[in-house]
């Protein structure tokens, strides 16, 4: 029988896990609807692009504010306010008369949105103190990511064949109001010891950065790489990350902090999450339409053919949280890494618009094994080792990183498959370009295994203890034996 205080533990991720949920099912159910989206508000693939990345990269520029925020301020009120605002934001798509104001809702989704993921992971790492603790309850957090995976595209098929694709925006509703009532009833508020200040400046160039890459990519196909636009774009982008490392490195509280990534785990968490979840919004973005453009099936068929993949990771992502609880990151990262290869390549050569469904079965199950692999150890390793006052900026970083990946994966794949439409007058012209954007989804498999097991060895552990240490003494000010024995308590704690 548990005892109180672990049911209160157990309570409390229970309802953090109800805020991923709404924004997962959301994800996975739209990505099914695209097609109907586009038949009924006649919208060209980068308008459907849109709809995808006008939630990830607002929720991309917003999340490490809303992280700091929540330490500064409180992040069981942050949490709040990103409920309402989410299920505000779900509303107003279920009513959007248009494609623009269907974009600007989603929009208005992540605003709430980014203020539930990181806050509620914040949540979760100072609630269950313990690492072995810890690391299951991320397991059952990517859990949670898994069985949105499974429900997700059936239930968002079966809503579309019965309603339209509005109805998938009503399902977030009952869900965000009961966990509203529930956040405030039962988790308990906590703050960071010391407040980060705000950092406009970085969040301004972090956005400017962020919408003009993506923005390039997405038009690329329309107005060509070379053109005036797509060249401005990619220059405001450069510029706009130099002068955000420019600021980040002077700044005393800047919105992502560069000292983190001298450590190798944290920064290969980074890059992991990165193209981790490229590879996720490109496969989702791509298999939606091939299902139904290419092979003809209606929403509810193309969910429940998504299955063996969202089985598959609502399988394996709690077996990963048990199995970096017991034997580190290391293992899991492997096998994800080569399950996603193995799915890219296995697809890109075969890529066919009549592919035989055993096949199809086959790469679905494979990179489902390899995503559901990957989410724990990305998260375990972004908060471990870091001071515990800083876990609502780590867990940001990664929070971040996995919404940057997701809106570059749809953008990439997506202005791969516009050109090929473009160039053929149709969407038959998919067909001749999946080959291409299967390759792609297959090196974002390749890079997650080359970084798992470059940064999951005995010398990344070292450096994320040499960082941990001078995270300590240098926000101290003054280092020294006690600054280090502190150091040393917080690597144990963690």
């Amino acid at each position: 029988m548990p005892t109180p205080t672990r049911r209160r533990n157990l309570l409390v991720l229970a309802i953090c896990c109800m805020s991923l949920l709404i924004v997962s099912l959301d994800t996975t159910a739209l990505n099914v609807a695209l097609p109907d989206i586009r038949r009924d508000l006649d919208a060209p693939v980068s308008g459907l692009q849109w709809v995808i990345d006008a939630y990830t990269l607002v929720l991309a520029a917003l999340l490490m504010l809303s992280g700091a925020t929540a330490d500064r301020i409180g992040r069981r009120r942050v949490f709040r306010w990103g409920l309402a605002v989410f299920v505000t934001g779900s509303l107003l798509c279920s009513l959007a008369p248009g494609l623009g104001w269907l974009v600007a809702a989603r929009a208005l989704q992540a605003v709430g949105g980014s203020m539930l993921n990181p806050v509620a992971m914040s949540i979760i790492t100072n609630t269950f103190t313990d690492p072995r603790e810890r690391a299951r309850a991320i397991g059952v957090w990517g859990g949670v990511v898994g069985l949105s995976m499974a429900a997700g595209p059936v239930l968002g098929g079966l809503l579309v064949d019965l309603s339209s694709w509005r109805a998938i925006f009503w399902v977030n509703v009952p869900i965000g109001l009961a966990a509203l009532l529930l956040t405030t009833r039962y988790v308990p508020e906590s703050r960071a010891p010391r407040a980060r200040r705000p950092d406009p400046v970085g969040q301004l160039l972090m956005i400017v950065l962020l919408v003009s890459l993506t923005y390039g990519i997405i038009e690329s196909p329309r107005h060509g790489l070379a053109s005036p636009l797509v060249l401005s774009c990619a220059t405001l982008a450069l510029l706009a990350l130099i002068g955000f490392l420019h600021h980040a490195a002077r700044h005393p509280e800047p919105l992502i902090d560069l000292r983190f990534f001298r450590s190798a785990p944290f920064a290969g968490a980074t890059g992991i999450a990165v193209c981790a979840f490229a590879g996720l919004g490109g496969f989702l973005f791509l298999t939606s339409l091939h299902l139904q453009d290419v092979r003809g099936m209606d929403a509810l068929d193309a969910g429940l053919h998504l299955l063996p993949m969202a089985a598959m990771t609502l399988i394996f992502a709690p077996l990963s949280g048990r199995i970096v609880g017991s034997r580190g990151p290391r293992i899991p990262l492997l096998a994800a890494g080569t399950g996603m290869t193995a799915a890219g390549v296995l697809f890109a050569l075969t890529a066919s618009p009549d592919l035989h469904l055993g096949v199809l079965f086959t790469g679905y199950v494979l990179f489902g094994i390899g995503f559901g692999l990957v989410n724990a150890p990305i998260t375990n390793t972004a908060v471990s080792g870091m001071p515990r006052a800083q876990a609502g900026v780590a867990a940001a970083v990664a929070s971040t990183s996995r919404q940057i990946g997701s809106s570059l994966g749809v953008a990439v794949v997506g202005a791969v498959m516009a050109s090929a439409a473009a160039g053929s007058g149709s969407y038959e012209g998919f067909a001749d370009a999946e080959g291409t954007a299967w390759w792609i989804l297959a090196g974002c498999g390749v890079a997650v295994l080359l970084l798992g097991a470059v940064t999951s060895g005995r010398w990344a552990r070292g450096t994320a203890e040499r960082t941990a240490r001078r995270l300590i003494a240098e926000d101290d000010g003054s280092p020294g034996p006690p600054q280090s024995q502190r150091a040393n308590n917080a690597l144990r704690k963690s």
